[in-house]
């Protein structure tokens, strides 16, 4: 049985955890649109930093599990040295590493866009608004093959909008935080 307190208790980590997820979203938001660059480099080592953990923890699961196979042992520890590798070099040019990522990035959600785009096509059969998905479909398609062709434009533009999304979900959050449990009357 739950009492008042508990109740209050519950609704109180509920508006803690949006208030700080907010705040968190807005912060980084702003940081995205004022320092798109640094912010980028920061994230850039952040990845990096989690090449390595990964890269150690793989190495550690083939040299010390037991009861593994020759070949898992073996595959642990080579993808552990690649991770660890990938990581130190990262690291030892932010800058080209980000710039890298940035085009990676912008061609892997271009080639998403036009499978999206023509998965859209496909089931058009299936679809109960026929023009909205032939819409959907050319817009998606466009957009993946512009990103194709400037996908380091494409990344800018793909990371000014997330910083935006940060901000306005940042905000909401928190005015949820403020909201989150009060009684209508």
């Amino acid at each position: 049985m739950t009492t008042t307190t508990d109740t209050g208790k519950a609704a109180n980590a509920v508006r803690t955890a949006l208030g700080i997820a907010g705040v968190l979203a807005l912060i980084v938001g702003v940081l995205i649109l004022v320092w798109p660059g640094k912010t980028a480099i920061v994230v850039t080592a952040i990845i990096a930093i989690y090449a390595i953990a990964a890269g150690l923890v793989y190495a550690g699961l083939g040299i010390f599990v037991q009861g593994k196979s020759g070949w898992s042992r073996v595959g642990n520890i080579v993808l552990g040295i690649v991770f660890v590798l990938a990581g130190v070099i990262a690291f030892m040019n932010l800058a080209q590493t980000k710039a890298w990522l940035a085009v990676f990035l912008g061609i892997l959600v271009g080639i998403m866009w036009i499978v999206e785009g023509i998965v859209a096509l496909s089931s058009l059969r299936d679809s109960s608004s026929k023009g909205w998905s032939v819409f959907f479909a050319i817009i998606s398609i466009a957009a993946g093959i512009m990103l194709l062709f400037s996908p380091m434009w494409g990344a800018a533009v793909l990371w000014w909008l997330l910083g935006i999304s940060l901000i306005v979900l940042g905000v909401i959050n928190v005015v949820r935080a403020f909201s989150f449990g009060k009684q209508r009357g």
